[in-house]
């Protein structure tokens, strides 16, 4: 999954951005309202983390320009805790708002709440076959039994379970493993569907000959 931050202070970008990838996403970052509404619009990302008191654009005016053309999920991070600033928040099109200070797990927890509503996928344990993946708790079983994944086969599982039945190109695949500070090997992405293959079963992830993978 690929997060936009959208922050000016430069250690909680630091922070925020580290924790993300940590988590197992890949992260793109903007220092202001211009250059992060700039990047929203030109990439789909799964997610986006904006605060609102951003130089040039402010996050009101910039999570009200991303609303006439892009519906991607948006949480409010912002230090703004008066109850009239949320109501704005989630009037002008904001999925979630958190206050400064906050707790990571808790910032987390609601964006894989946000991603999840995002892909009309409300259920936090998604159950395909035999295979169970809590994306919670970012685990995965196989007939009951746990099944080990490294942190971007888990991000490639997680994407077409919540796409389930749609068919995701490969340029799609790779616009949310990689953000824009990595360097992509053309056959990194054979290299996850195999291994996902070999963990979970040779049909589980159907390939679709000159269109891409899915989840059936």
């Amino acid at each position: 999954m690929r997060l936009l931050i959208v922050e000016d202070d430069p250690d909680l970008q630091s922070v925020l951005v580290r924790s993300a990838r940590k988590e197992g996403y890949s992260v793109d970052a903007a220092s202001d309202g211009e250059e992060g509404l700039y990047k929203a619009q030109s990439t789909d990302y799964d997610a986006i983390v904006l605060d609102m008191m951003l130089p040039v654009l402010d996050g009101w005016e910039v999570l009200s320009r991303l609303r006439k053309t892009k519906t991607t999920p948006v949480l409010i991070l912002t230090a703004r805790d008066r109850s009239t600033d949320r109501v704005r928040g989630l009037d002008i099109g904001a999925d979630d708002y958190l206050v400064k200070p906050f707790d990571s797990p808790e910032l987390f927890a609601r964006l894989r709440a946000i991603i999840r509503r995002g892909a009309k996928q409300a259920r936090v344990v998604l159950e395909l076959g035999e295979v169970c993946i809590d994306t919670a708790a970012r685990a995965v079983t196989r007939a009951g039994k746990p099944v080990t994944l490294t942190a971007r086969e888990y991000v490639v599982l997680e994407y077409l379970a919540l796409h389930r039945g749609e068919v995701t190109s490969r340029t799609t695949l790779y616009e949310h493993l990689f953000d824009e500070e990595e360097s992509t090997l053309s056959n990194i992405l054979d290299v996850h569907i195999y291994n996902l293959r070999k963990k979970l079963g040779q049909e589980f992830i159907v390939t679709r000959r000159g269109h891409g993978y899915c989840i059936e």
